[in-house]
């Protein structure tokens, strides 16, 4: 207990370092790294950090990852704001006492842009498409049968035609099982580099001031502003209780400290039935601004089915409700595990 105290301690010391100052709010980039995967913990609004567990706890608590027994593998694909894409895949497994290593890859689908320029404002006739991506490498162990511990290790990725920017990411969490129902977690998230976009399309050719006829042109390089990343500490608590050997309820919730915004509050509960159906909900507020946010409340469903010779397939279905546009989130996951 006093080592997950420490490390609850380091961590809150790292967020008062690298974020909540307020004076940084809005000035991130990198939000693809804010968007959630994973139709069970975005029906539940993200509250479940001490109970997350398999590849699913990747992005919302690495320590979670070798709480799973064998290989999972995940699919997940978001319909996102503004008619954007985003497809999610993480693939992970057990190597005994060793732990378990998983990696992921997120990527968002724009669609196609018209390209404008100065002369053409209404469209060239071509057409472009942002390639936004983060890559991960993913380690976690047990350090007893109450205590785990893991990282991720991220890779962020933008490029806008031929221009580009790249940074590193690197989240943190522990997981404490107190007893068969209570449960406590704490997880840092995006402590990494700064972002800059470079490359051809920042070029620019013009002609070069106080020079004769006929000199030629310059090329001009444009400096653009480094952004830093969203950065943010989680503490959470869950609690299961145990109605009979068929019918559980967990409820939970999770505190964040934002290095971007106001700090939230997620709620959630699952009901399970036979360990196989499952009901989901979720609430996600800002504890200021609260008229502000664009997010509410979530809703889901999933189901769980295990064969007798060690294979289990899930499906889970989420909602999130979205204030500013007309179309929510609609949430799909795939996941297969093999033990």
């Amino acid at each position: 207990m006093r080592k997950l105290l420490l490390t609850i301690l380091i961590a809150g010391f790292s967020v008062s370092t690298f974020a909540g100052d307020q004076t940084r709010k809005g000035t991130s980039g990198a939000d693809q790294l804010l968007i959630p995967v994973g139709a069970k913990s975005i029906a539940t609004g993200g509250a479940f950090l001490s109970r997350v567990t398999g590849v699913e706890s990747i992005y919302y608590n690495p320590a979670g990852l070798d709480l799973m027994t064998g290989t999972q593998a995940m699919f997940d694909y978001l319909n996102y704001v503004a008619d954007i894409g985003q497809a999610y895949f993480a693939i992970g497994t057990q190597l005994g006492d060793l732990g378990s290593i998983a990696i992921t890859y997120k990527t968002l689908d724009f669609g196609d842009i018209p390209v404008t320029t100065f002369q053409d404002p209404d469209g060239t006739g071509q057409t472009y498409s942002p390639n936004f991506f983060v890559a991960g490498l993913t380690y976690s162990k047990s350090v007893t049968d109450r205590v785990a511990a893991g990282f991720n290790f991220k890779i962020v990725n933008e490029s806008i035609m031929n221009a580009s920017a790249t940074g590193i990411a690197i989240d943190f969490g522990v997981q404490y099982q107190f007893d068969n129902n209570l449960s406590l977690a704490a997880a840092v998230k995006n402590i990494g580099t700064n972002m800059a976009y470079s490359g051809e399309d920042l070029k620019v050719k013009t002609e070069v001031p106080s020079t004769g006829y006929g000199s030629g042109n310059g090329v001009y390089q444009a400096d653009t502003e480094p952004f830093q990343i969203p950065s943010y500490f989680e503490l959470s608590v869950a609690y299961d209780y145990f109605m009979s050997d068929d019918n559980q309820l967990a409820i939970g919730t999770t505190f964040r400290n934002n290095n971007n915004f106001e700090d939230q509050m997620m709620f959630g509960m699952e009901y399970g039935f036979l360990n196989t159906f499952f009901l989901r909900g979720g609430y996600d507020l800002l504890l200021q601004n609260s008229d502000q946010s664009i997010y509410d409340y979530t809703l889901g469903a999933g189901i769980n089915y295990e064969t007798s010779d060690g294979i289990s397939i899930g499906f889970d279905y989420a909602y999130r409700n979205v204030k500013e546009f007309q179309n929510a989130n609609h949430v799909f996951t795939v996941k297969l595990g093999i033990e």
